[in-house]
């Protein structure tokens, strides 16, 4: 029988109590079992940490000896008792090392995706299907409205722009994503990176999901119109607002952080309101719990043919 109570919101964040642990909890606690190493889902400070090997690494390039006391690396599949939960990481798709975490507890599946996608991407291990009883997912773009466009369209718009181009993205999985695509779609360019991304750039190649060829930025190379694509964090894209001779974009899947209409680039490592349709028919659940979004469209489009209880 599914516990209703089985996962709930506190302080810390989304409590196992037969676990006694955290899914990517908030603040530092004594068990956390971490989805993906992006910040809003992997802070240091826990007394025990259960998490990829990949994970890992970037939580030590971030952290350094505060990214766990205790860090118990779990392969793709491996299963673990935590207290009284059997508990097994699925690759999620989202970025290299995210898990969905499948939490077995008195006969019943619990899957919590974490962040996730299904649009293709060499940089990273692709989502593995698996059935639930309890979907906990994300709802960040479950919206009717929002239909991510083909990524290749996307990318190949960057070939269209003969001057030198500003790229804004997130330092870790997005850049490492882009560098990929205009490497195979836009060849033509020449990838200048920014100093803060190419410490996560190594920690890819060490794990075998980056081969596109790419440079340490220098202020030289950007001066000189080579059809060059400067990629840069988000608080150095926004620094160079009054930048000139540069084609200012950003990469996201939010059109309120694209730059302009015409300098668009709606690349998003989340999934649409099709794909979560399409995951949630792949895991077949008995119910829907939503967090990190509206899960108020996915309640009306079920209605009565699956319960969706949303947690935040």
């Amino acid at each position: 029988m599914i516990s209703e109570y089985f996962l709930e919101l506190n302080a810390n964040g989304l409590y196992c109590a037969a676990g006694d642990f955290y899914l990517d909890p908030i603040k530092p606690v004594q068990t956390a079992v971490i989805s993906h190493a992006h910040a809003d889902h992997a802070i240091g400070g826990h007394q025990q940490v259960f998490a990829t090997a990949a994970t890992f690494a970037f939580m030590d390039l971030r952290y350094g000896k505060n990214a766990g006391r205790q860090k118990l690396t779990l392969a793709y599949h491996e299963k673990v008792p935590i207290k009284e939960v059997l508990v097994t990481l699925i690759p999620a798709g989202h970025m290299l090392g995210s898990a969905q975490v499948l939490m077995e507890f008195e006969g019943v599946k619990y899957l919590y995706t974490g962040d996730f996608k299904l649009q293709p991407d060499a940089t990273c291990e692709m989502l593995k299907f698996t059935k639930a009883d309890v979907l906990i997912t994300e709802t960040t773009f479950a919206n009717p409205q929002i239909k991510h466009p083909d990524q290749v369209s996307e990318i190949e718009k960057l070939s269209q722009i003969p001057s030198n181009i500003l790229l804004g993205a997130y330092a870790l999985g997005k850049s490492q994503r882009l560098i990929e695509l205009i490497n195979q779609f836009c060849p033509e360019k020449e990838i200048l990176v920014h100093r803060q991304i190419e410490p996560i750039n190594r920690i890819y190649e060490r794990f075998g999901f980056l081969s596109g060829r790419y440079k340490l930025y220098d202020r030289k190379s950007i001066k000189t119109q080579n059809n060059f694509i400067y990629m840069v964090p988000p608080f150095t894209f926004h620094s160079y607002s009054k930048a000139i001779n540069l084609r200012r974009i950003f990469a996201s899947g939010w059109k309120n952080l694209q730059t302009n209409e015409q300098d668009s680039l709606y690349i998003s490592d989340h999934a649409d309101w099709e794909d979560i349709l399409l995951l949630i028919q792949k895991v077949q659940p008995q119910q829907i719990w939503t967090l990190h979004g509206n899960g108020n469209h996915l309640k009306q489009y079920f209605a009565d043919k699956i319960r969706v209880k949303i947690l935040n």
